[in-house]
């Protein structure tokens, strides 16, 4: 059995590496706040919301795949809750099950351990199998009416019966009924175990001469290695079963780990959305464009991470970025330059993976992967220079770049002067464009800037953070021209002309 929630055509892997990047991702983007609001709490769904955010899809069809079962969610989401609540059914109690046989080896042990497993996981596949069969109807995506038809075709009455009528005679109430032959040197070989009959003989039927004749053997209570050697007869002529057994119960185990980490990831968008929904911040369905398309434009695309921190309204901006391979921003300090920056790597990272975006509308080709460069605050403990450091990790990135990524550069080699800082970022820049990678770049170096803008490349667009004449940051960006301030004199005097108490 295969549930398929998160991919079309493959199993899900709960253990596959990360991105080599995906701390600095994390620390940059500011996704741990993220992470919280999916996780509602749930140590198990921070850990899938990590990993299915920082694991990108790369095409359109296999986003639109998990967008479509998203959408499903939404529309029934207590269905998809109680679904989530059976998976976790299945865990806890085999956690209970197998505390009780811990690091057992014995096949009567693992015979006994596995029939318990699975006598739990039909109780719990029935569970499954009734919402599927009280809510399938109404689901509309390929991957829910794929998953409820094969609840339907695979969990039929029949199954259930044969299964409970193999657990009740693997229970072997009756005791253990084996066949053997003598091999070499005397040895017991060719051990099976058999159906005991339905019916036992009785003794008058023994008196009679109508039972099989059989020899008795009686081992006393105090001969410890008559019963020693009994234990492992036993064990043999169970060896196969016990084995065989526990694959299923373990096929079954896997369906359910895979399905609970499957569902986590929708409850866990769930979980999102009623947070952001109780702070009256949007979310849409992303529009995912292949790579040659070049889209990229949104409505209101607003840093997720921020809102979930912040109880007062975050403005968001509008970006028609179309065609565009190179877009820098530039304009007043503390003007939510970087929050913009933020919240463009974020959509990105959320509609890869399939999400809703912070967003009113958002369009955006995919690309191969994100990456970003911020500035980083004071090391003590660094052996190099802040310009070396920031050096050595834009060397890491771009070994790991390929084309079509996306680079978002935050305030990069503004650790040195500003004419060689812009000179290293200009080659930079030029070299990772030609190669076919996507920059945002909010910058106070304005040679940078303002070179490229004098260059009037059709792929690059210009952004600015916007302030009112008496200064007052807007927190919006509009297209316009670098300027050679970043009005830090606005922060001077807000600072050291304010009245003092």
């Amino acid at each position: 059995m295969k549930a398929f929630l998160l991919y079309r055509a493959r199993d899900v892997d709960p253990q596959a590496e990360l991105p080599q990047h995906a701390e600095e991702l994390v620390q940059d983007l500011e996704l741990h706040a993220l992470f919280s609001a999916m996780a509602a709490g749930d140590d198990f769904l921070f850990d899938v919301a990590r990993r299915t955010v920082l694991a990108s899809l790369d095409d359109p069809e296999s986003i639109a795949y998990r967008q479509d079962i998203l959408r499903d969610c939404q529309a029934h989401p207590e269905a998809v809750r109680d679904l989530f609540d059976a998976t976790l059914e299945a865990a806890d109690g085999e956690r209970k099950i197998l505390a009780r046989y811990f690091f057992s080896k014995s096949p009567e042990l693992i015979l006994s351990r596995s029939v318990q497993v699975l006598r739990l996981m039909v109780g719990v596949l029935r569970k499954v199998r009734g919402i599927a069969d009280a809510h399938g109807d109404v689901f509309r995506s390929e991957g829910f009416r794929r998953f409820f038809s094969m609840l339907e075709r695979e969990l039929d009455d029949d199954y259930f019966a044969v299964l409970e009528e193999h657990l009740a005679r693997l229970a072997l109430r009756g005791g253990v009924e084996m066949s053997l032959h003598l091999g070499k040197g005397g040895k017991g070989a060719g051990y099976a175990l058999r159906r005991s009959p339905r019916q036992r003989h009785g003794w008058l039927s023994r008196i009679l001469g109508q039972a099989p004749t059989a020899i008795r053997i009686d081992v006393a209570v105090q001969d410890e290695a008559g019963h020693q050697a009994l234990s492992e007869l036993r064990g043999r002529a169970l060896e196969q079963v016990a084995n065989a057994l526990a694959q299923s119960a373990d096929h079954v185990l896997a369906f359910f780990a895979a399905l609970k980490f499957e569902l986590g990831f929708y409850v866990g968008c769930l979980n999102l959305q009623t947070v952001l929904a109780e702070k009256g911040c949007a979310l849409c369905i992303p529009t995912a464009a292949a790579a040659e398309d070049r889209a990229l434009s949104a409505d209101g695309v607003y840093d997720i991470c921020l809102a979930l921190h912040e109880d007062t309204q975050i403005v968001g901006n509008d970006l028609f970025a179309d065609g565009k391979g190179l877009i820098v921003i530039t304009g007043a300090n503390q003007g939510g330059k970087s929050t913009f920056l933020r919240s463009v790597g974020q959509a990105h990272l959320m509609m890869l993976c399939g999400m809703a975006v912070a967003a009113q509308a958002f369009t955006g080709s995919v690309c191969s992967d994100v990456f970003t460069h911020f500035k980083r605050g004071e090391d003590a403990g660094l052996e190099h220079g802040k310009f070396d450091e920031e050096l050595g990790r834009m060397t890491l990135i771009v070994n790991r770049l390929r084309p079509g990524a996306l680079l978002l550069l935050n305030e990069s080699f503004a650790s040195t002067n500003e004419r060689e800082g812009s000179e290293i970022a200009r080659q930079i820049v030029r070299a990772l464009r030609e190669a076919g990678v996507k920059i945002f770049f909010v910058t106070h170096l304005f040679d940078l800037a303002d070179g490229f803008f004098r260059e009037q490349s059709p792929a690059a667009l210009f952004l600015r953070a916007t302030r009112t004449e008496d200064g007052r940051r807007t927190f919006r960006l509009s297209e316009g021209r670098p300027l050679p301030t970043s009005y830090g004199a606005d922060l001077y005097r807000k600072i050291f002309s304010a009245p003092r108490g």
